[in-house]
This record gives C-alpha cells, structure tokens and sequence, in this order.
C-alpha cells in the first residue's frame, strides 16, 4: 500500500491506482505533500444512499465462441483478468436468453412450432460455447457474481408477426412464454448456473426491426409480469428471481416507471428496472433516474447494457480510447431534435462519467455489454460491429486489453456487492467523483479528470487528510483502509 513515511496522526493513509492516457494502468500513485492544492475533496461517510448490487460484463455467444478459438492460455488470461481475484472482479453480469444480434445465428430453445407445453424446450444451442464461458468465469470468481438473463424476443411462432425481428407476444401465448423462463432456470441450474434475475425484454420500443426485438408498451409489458410472469415462477419456487422492467434507454424513463409503479398489485413482481446508456453519449439524464429512485426507492436501478457502438475496434491503440474521435449510431441516425445528444466523444470519459453519473443518481448496478469481441467488432449475424473492453485476433492467438477494461475495474475491483454510496463534497469543478463505504469497511473515491493537465487535491475523512495527484486525462482510485475510516 502506497504510504506516506511520516507518522503524522493527521495523515490519512490511503492506496491510490491510476489509468491514464499518459500510460498507467490500474498503476499504485505514490502520495505525499504538496506546497498547493487546487482543491479539497471531503469523504462523508455518515451521508448513505444506495446498495450497490455490482458492476460487469455480458456473456454472450459472440464473446464464449471467441474465447472457444483462442489458446488455453489465453482464454485463461481473459477470464482470470474479468473474474479473478486479481483482476477485474465482476460481480454482475447479463447473458442473453434465445439469441440476440451477438450470437452466430438466429435460435431459439423452443423451436418447435405451436409447443404450448414446451415439451421440445432446451438449451442445446448454449452448451458449445455460452456455459463454458459461464462456468470457466464462476470457477475463478472468489465471491461469484450475478447472472442477469435477457431475452430479445419470443420464439417467432409465438408471436403476431411470425418472424425473429419487430412484432408483438400474442396474448394468448403469455402463459407459455412465462413458463419459457421458468423452463430456462432449471435448465441452467442443471448446468450448476443460478440465474440471479431477468429483465422482461430486451429493448421493448424496438431497434427498427434490424435484429431480434419484440415490441411492448409499458401497460403490456406491466401485465404480462402482473398475470403471468411473476405468478408463474412464485407458483415454481423461483419468486425470489429479481424481475426488471423496461430494458432500454434512459430518455424514456419516467413514462415506463409511472406504469410500472402504478399500483401495488403493479408493481408487486417488479425488483426494479434496467436501462440502456444508447440515448446520448455525454447525458446521463439525471433527472430520469431521481424520479425512478423516487418512484420506487426500495427498487433496484441497474444499468444492463452499454457499448461502444457503431464503430469497429482499434487494434493495439490506447491512444484512440483517450481520443475524442468515436461516434454512435445517433452520429448519422438520429434524428434531428436529437443529433446534439450525439456528439463525438472519448470512449473512456463516457464509461468513467456515465459510472460515476449513474452512482450519483441512484443506480446500485451497471453492466457492460460483450466481454470479448474479434477485430472487426464481431461475431454478429446482422454486422451490427460494436467494441468490448477485450479485442482478440484468434487467427493470430492474441488479446489487446483496451482503456475500457482498466476504465471498469477501477469501479468493479474495488466497489464490492453490498457496499453503499456514500457523500462527499468536492470544491474542484474539474474532477468528477463518487465514493462508496465496502463491507469490509474499506472506502473506494473513484475521480476523473479531463483536464489537460495534473490536479493537486487534498482528500479529507474527518480529521485526517492526504495530499494527491491527479495525472491530467485519467482515472483514479483511492482505496481508505478500515483503520482510517473509523
């Protein structure tokens, strides 16, 4: 642990990790006086707000069947990087339940026409490539992680439209469907994997039609989980299985959330609601997440997806993850009242300002999206090419840990399940910053700076202080041992 030697009582003892655009990587800070400070940062731990469920990454066909191409090592490093005690961390984490745009293909585990009873229903299409990456990643994960479990769409005959892509669920297959999911957790737990939560549907508004989608209002959505969906798995033993609604982007928000928490008996199965960062590649839309905290703050608020989209990996080049030179689907799709949420941006100041964002208003989970894609931002059946934290070339056996890996462990490694956002007061208008109180009693401030140059700031905790700084265009960690939070 990196420590000042004097052994003035007043010296708060801290371990500072860094990544910065400079070149640190998770790397320990050395911390001592300073004859200036350009600001003051003060830890208030008797000031809590939410749990923290988690933070993580998506399993997903795309991502297992790379890792199935690559060597054992290498494999072995990645998952030992996302789930191991020395790496990353992951604690929360989502799959997809049939297939979505980052599987191989389209499919569904009850392909058999007009199934009612599901009789033909298995999880066949998975057992390649889907749970070994699963398993792999529980077997090195000290304190395990939840599995988060979303599906794009209903098998096409249960639907109006009869096809993988648009379409709604036809009423009278909801009970069917409901048993769809209860069917998927045993079939999971045969495999020694507990499905900690669903969200009910992937995208629900729809993504144009371009891959598998169902569509849902939020009043449709609200009662097939009210009749169907909840009912089903309390009357199978599975009532404890959280259930998210919504499951799509933040500027829709309260619309869905004044439906869902309408009632009691409206909201009775819902353990929360899950969101999408896709609305804006700088907005956190603040106001939106206060009011579904208000709405409902005994609830869970969770981030379920997020990626760089719309652009193809840069390959072995830091430089362009700290460069303001990524665009989003919204670059050329938007619409015009929308073009100016989609400017041009900095992929690690989006994931490191949207974390601390959400952390700030209320979110207590937030989950990327593929773990594990090939140069070209792939596989994906439609092309629809994104970018993960880990770039692989399996032709050449080699892996590239982006910016965006280091980004996510600065939250996820020391951030722990159960640890509860605390308050702080920051008097520098250049650092962004959050703070959390773990379980085991240590304090995690986690800062960003995207200034151009370095940040001399003192942190405080009561009556004990330390002196730091901040690398310009970087991320910081500072870890507060139990001792000094006392």
């Amino acid at each position: 642990m990196a420590q000042m030697t004097s052994c003035d009582s007043k010296e708060l003892k801290v371990e500072v990790l860094e990544t910065s655009a400079s070149g640190n990587k998770l790397s320990t800070i050395l911390v001592g006086a300073h004859n200036k400070k350009q600001g003051s940062i003060q830890i208030k731990p008797e000031e809590k707000f939410q749990t923290i469920t988690g933070f993580g990454g998506s399993f997903t066909e795309a991502s297992a069947h790379l890792l199935n191409q690559l060597g054992a090592a290498n494999r072995k490093k990645i998952i030992e990087a996302y789930f191991g005690p020395n790496g990353a961390r992951y604690s929360l984490t989502r799959t997809h339940m049939n297939s979505c745009d980052f599987a191989l293909s389209n499919y569904s585990y009850a392909p058999v026409i007009d199934d009612l009873e599901l009789e033909h229903f298995s999880i066949e299409e998975d057992k390649e490539d889907l749970i070994p990456m699963i398993k792999e990643a529980l077997s090195v994960s000290e304190d395990g992680f939840k599995l988060l479990s979303s599906p794009w769409t209903a098998p096409p005959w249960m639907k109006d439209n009869k096809d993988w892509r648009g379409g709604k669920l036809l009423p009278e297959n909801y009970g069917t469907w409901a048993k769809f999911f209860s069917k998927y957790v045993d079939a999971y737990k045969a495999e020694g994997i507990d499905i900690w939560g669903f969200t009910v549907e992937n995208e629900p508004l729809g993504n144009d039609n371009n891959w598998e989608s169902m569509h849902y209002t939020p009043e449709e959505m609200t009662r097939f989980v009210e009749n169907h969906l909840g009912p089903r798995l309390e009357a199978d033993g599975k009532g404890h299985i959280k259930i998210l609604g919504y499951d799509q982007n933040r500027e829709h928000l309260n619309e869905w959330v004044d439906v869902m928490y309408a009632s009691e008996e409206t909201s009775k199965y819902y353990a929360g609601t899950a969101i999408h960062w896709y609305a804006s590649t700088f907005e956190v839309f603040p106001e939106a997440l206060q009011y579904a905290h208000q709405k409902a703050p005994n609830k869970h608020l969770i981030q379920s997806e997020a990626c760089v989209d719309a652009e193809v990996p840069k390959w072995q080049d830091d430089h362009w993850y700290w460069s303001k030179e990524a665009t989003d689907w919204g670059w050329d799709w938007a619409p015009e009242k929308d073009k100016h949420l989609h400017p041009k941006y900095v992929p690690v100041y989006r994931y490191a300002g949207d974390i601390i964002g959400c952390l700030n208003n209320w979110v207590d989970g937030w989950i990327d999206w593929n773990m594990v894609l090939d140069r070209q931002g792939g596989p994906n059946w439609f092309k629809n090419w994104c970018v993960a934290p880990v770039i692989v070339d399996p032709q050449a056996d080699e892996v590239y840990f982006t910016p965006l890996y280091h980004t996510l462990a600065h939250f996820s490694k020391y951030i722990r399940p159960n640890a509860i956002r605390i308050g702080w007061e920051n008097n520098s208008t250049d650092l962004k910053v959050t703070a959390a109180k773990n379980p085991d009693g240590t304090i995690a401030v986690v800062l960003l700076n995207q200034q151009d140059s370095k940040i001399d700031f003192e942190l405080i905790l009561g009556e004990k202080s330390q002196y730091i700084t901040i690398s310009e265009h970087a991320i910081q960690t500072i870890v507060i041992p139990p001792i000094e939070t006392n």
